[in-house]
């Protein structure tokens, strides 16, 4: 029953009070226990490290994004490159840096991570292109490796590649550098009768102009019955939100780090010819970690969904 018709059926005046009167002063109320903010959550070790994590990822992709708004918003003071330009030439200005520039960035998103879990998978005779500065020496099992032949373009960054591995593994004798593109024949001393048992790549796709040729390439490379590629690649996203951020800022960024952030991974793969045994997917989707093994040029099938 509402207020108002209480006030009707007992015709009480508007202004007279209907609360009953108190026949005894009103208790004195305990003083609320206080009690520390770590009663709620508590302070265990495990949940420091989830704080922390979590943290640190929000940091990341707040700078991450940062970075990506200033590049959409920043003019450029000269023509940009399209799509099919070569950009490798860039790694010859960032090769001095490089580790000290994304060493942070990788360690934050996961991709060390990914990094180690593909090179401790190569054995055999391995080949890996785009080496870079050699950030997966330190993850290779040489119980299993029988030979390595890296192979970049940048000769800045092969030099970097070469000091890092002889540091590393001073005693390992078994091993070539090469500074050429992938497309390009290498010596016949570096490649095994049968073909390489392994094939890595970690960052290739973005920085070719024809990715999907140099993929069908390594494919040719590898042993046609045994022979296995790793990849590692970053491009499109899931979302249509963040591809259209990759898209507006591609060719900015493309330009100062000669990598193309935004190409769709999955369509590359198809058209190479390679036969794709497993994809997974991580940040939100551009990051790609591949297993494939040499196909036929009508190209393989790739499920894109979310795995």
């Amino acid at each position: 029953m509402s207020k108002a018709r209480a006030s009707r059926s007992a015709k009480a005046l508007p202004y007279k009070n209907l609360h009953p009167k108190l026949t005894s002063p009103p208790q004195q109320l305990e003083k609320p226990i206080t009690r520390p903010l770590h009663f709620l959550f508590p302070r265990s070790p495990h949940h420091k490290g989830i704080y922390v994590a979590s943290g640190i990822a929000v940091y990341a992709f707040t700078a991450y994004g940062f970075y990506l708004y200033t590049n959409l918003l920043a003019e450029p003071d000269h023509p940009l490159p399209s799509q099919d330009t070569d950009v490798a030439d860039r790694y010859h200005i960032t090769a001095k840096n490089f580790d000290a520039n994304v060493s942070s960035t990788e360690n934050i998103w996961g991709i060390t991570r990914l990094r180690r879990r593909l090179a401790e998978q190569a054995k055999g005779d391995v080949l890996e292109v785009s080496v870079g500065t050699c950030r997966n020496g330190v993850y290779y099992d040489l119980e299993k490796v029988k030979s390595l032949a890296f192979v970049g373009q940048s000769g800045a960054m092969v030099e970097i590649a070469r000091k890092k591995w002889n540091s590393l593994h001073p005693e390992y004798e078994h091993c070539s550098f090469h500074i050429q593109s992938a497309m390009d024949p290498l010596p016949a001393s570096a490649i095994p009768e049968k073909g390489f048992t392994t094939v890595v790549q970690t960052m290739g796709i973005c920085s070719t102009p024809t990715p999907a040729a140099t993929l069908a390439h390594l494919g040719n490379l590898a042993d046609p019955n045994d022979g296995k590629l790793l990849l590692l690649e970053h491009g499109r996203s899931y979302y249509s939100w963040m591809n259209w951020i990759l898209d507006k800022a591609a060719a900015k960024h493309a330009d100062k780090h000669g990598c193309w952030f935004n190409r769709d991974v999955g369509m590359i793969l198809e058209e190479s010819g390679l036969v794709i045994e497993k994809v997974e997917r991580s940040q939100f989707g551009t990051l790609w970690f591949v297993e494939a093994r040499p196909g036929d040029r009508r190209g393989g099938k790739l499920v894109q969904g979310k795995k």
